[in-house]
């Protein structure tokens, strides 16, 4: 019999675990994982919040996923053992239900999500659905890799869904794991990227990814800030916060977006004259498809957008996974594994 080490957590609690290795199932590959990176929405499968796994069972965290090809199941044909791959937050699409026949595989409705409703990437060995994976082209570094699989392609896939031409000006809101990404994406693209965030600290990271004018929002207007410049045809809060995000909307253009990637509990006010007044609108921008991914790779190839990671082993996750809720990482925590 054949183990592997993996980080189970049952009901937020960590524990390293030895683990039997199985086979993959029909349409299903096993990984050998190289790099997982730790994002703030493993939070949903450490805590359970949506009861995708049964109450008191482990699961093993993780949707940041790079590593290798180890074994394929039975019917899968367009991957090779040893090939470099990925698989992000969602686990693979069934390809049978409304969602999927519309091409909307994002929002299968029976999507596997790593690391809550199935095992994810704190481990030696993964294994998902084929339809999940993202090709991972050789010229990366693991560790550096990972977390453009979530956090990313979230912010490459939310500029590009907001019709935006070289020269607008973008607000990036959050100088995070999110958005010193977003900076990055949209300077490349060649906007005019504002960066926003609490206090001084930041604004010479900020220009220095690539952001043209920096507002610190404790000591300025944002809005005004914003409007100031011309104001922003998109604004992209990568912030936790629905509260953070209301005051924007005075920010945006005559219609102009607010494009949400930033998961919040608490909800986003609008004055209706705002949207009627000003034909602006606020739309989400969720992940994306395993194809858009494998765009959002070559494009970060291409024009050196890299995330700043703060790689460690994974004995080490539980402190790491700590470390990033406590808002200390720069930026990304990622679990660097040697099988």
């Amino acid at each position: 019999m054949t183990t592997y080490r993996a980080v189970h957590a049952t009901e937020g609690v960590f524990s390293l675990a030895e683990r039997e290795l199985t086979d993959p199932g029909p349409g299903e590959v096993r990984i050998a994982v190289e790099a997982c990176g730790i994002c703030h929405s493993d939070v949903v499968g450490v805590d359970n919040l949506f009861h995708h796994h049964p109450v008191g069972t482990p699961i093993v965290p993780g949707h940041e996923v790079v590593g290798r090809v180890d074994a394929l199941g039975a019917g899968v044909t367009t991957w090779t053992v040893g090939q470099r791959v990925g698989v992000g937050y969602f686990g693979g699409h069934c390809g049978v239900c409304e969602s999927c026949r519309r091409g909307e595989f994002v929002y299968c409705t029976d999507q596997q999500i790593l690391g809550d409703s199935i095992d994810g990437g704190y481990a030696e060995y993964v294994t998902t659905r084929a339809t999940g994976l993202v090709a991972v082209p050789e010229e990366f570094d693991a560790v550096e890799a990972a977390p453009l699989l979530c956090a990313g392609i979230t912010v490459y896939n939310a500029l590009r869904k907001s019709n935006l031409w070289p020269g607008d000006l973008v607000a990036i809101q959050g100088i995070g794991g999110l958005g010193h990404l977003a900076i990055q994406y949209a300077a490349k693209l060649g906007l005019r990227v504002v960066a926003i965030a609490r206090g001084e600290d930041k604004r010479e990271l900020a220009l220095k990814l690539g952001a043209t004018e920096y507002i610190d929002s404790t000591a300025v207007d944002q809005a005004a800030a914003l409007q100031a410049l011309g104001g922003a045809k998109v604004i992209i809060p990568t912030a936790s916060s629905g509260a953070s995000m209301t005051p924007l909307l005075d920010g945006l253009v005559r219609g102009g977006t607010l494009m949400v990637v930033g998961a919040a509990m608490d909800p986003i006010e609008v004055p209706t004259v705002q949207l009627l007044f000003g034909n602006k609108s606020i739309k989400g921008s969720l992940t994306g498809t395993p194809l858009e991914n494998e765009e959002n790779l070559a494009f970060s190839l291409a024009h050196d957008v890299r995330p700043m990671v703060e790689p460690v082993g994974l004995e080490d996750a539980a402190d790491a996974y700590a470390r990033m809720l406590s808002g200390a990482a720069r930026f990304r925590m990622v679990l660097s594994i040697k099988n």
